[in-house]
């Protein structure tokens, strides 16, 4: 048997479960009802109430990331250590969470930040007043950094981990400071963890809709949110070539991002910007 027949299964399974449907997507995107080429749809998404929810999505997954970046790296930087003892259990701990579905850490986070949860009961007991969490944006962001986390963490560990640490003795030897030695050995080489873990963590949350969903008590929409609705609860007899056409905006986003990421690193060997 020829090496490239191995791959037939993974081959027929992209063909049929993510190439089909997206011609499906592309066909309703430039189509009206009756099939007539169109444009129109596109359109839609000029209208201030769709225009606000791409706004929303685009900055709370830009914030999102960030704070995953911002968070995940110094955890990343921690555990690859090399005097940190018992590292494969605080990565288990890691990525405990996500082995529980989505909607249940969800629910978890719903439990701390209600009106009544656990930190406000915190602060009640107190006397130091009560925090308003759900149905805003700070809620619905502390949702996405909870979920997507470990996203980065595990990309940035994984290439620190690899790190050769004879680069940064080096660098000590030559004189250079703990932050000089991070700045220009450290993070050069950890670009394509960063990348990874951006990307990991920048897709899914600008299309997110389960979390904002929940956390904002169905108040905020974001883009994913508004696919949903335009696809099966909007009264639009063309909500599946509107739902369609943003689908595709969306992909297009998506696409142009990663694109953008990968010019920081193009070969995967670290260095980028630095």
């Amino acid at each position: 048997m020829k090496r490239s027949w191995y791959a037939t299964p993974y081959a027929l399974w992209m063909l049929l479960f993510a190439v089909v449907p997206l011609v499906f997507v592309l066909w309703y995107a430039f189509t009206t009802p009756d099939g007539a080429f169109t444009l129109s749809n596109f359109a839609e998404f000029s209208k201030p109430r769709y225009a606000a929810v791409i706004i929303r999505s685009l900055k709370l997954a830009v914030y999102c990331t960030a704070l995953c970046l911002l968070i995940g790296y110094p955890t990343a930087w921690f555990l690859a250590g090399r005097g940190l003892n018992r590292t494969q259990s605080l990565v288990v701990l890691i990525l405990l969470p996500m082995w529980m579905n989505l909607l249940l850490r969800t629910y978890a986070m719903m439990t701390l930040l209600d009106d009544n949860g656990v930190i406000n009961s915190a602060l009640a007991a107190l006397h130091l007043g009560q925090i308003k969490f759900i149905g805003t944006e700070g809620a619905v962001l502390m949702g996405l950094v909870y979920n997507y986390l470990p996203f980065m963490v595990l990309p940035i560990y994984t290439v620190l981990k690899k790190m050769d640490w004879s680069v940064i003795e080096a660098a000590e030897d030559l004189g250079a400071n703990p932050l000089r030695v991070m700045s220009r050995v450290v993070l050069p080489m950890s670009v394509p963890g960063i990348v990874s873990g951006v990307t990991m963590v920048f897709m899914p949350a600008v299309t997110s809709f389960a979390i904002s969903t929940l956390l904002s008590n169905g108040k905020l929409r974001l883009a994913g949110d508004l696919i949903d609705y335009i696809f099966n609860q909007s009264s639009n007899p063309n909500r599946w070539n509107i739902g369609s056409s943003f689908s595709l905006m969306m992909l297009v986003l998506i696409l142009i991002s990663i694109g953008f990421l990968r010019k920081v690193d193009p070969d995967n060997q670290g260095g980028g910007l630095w």
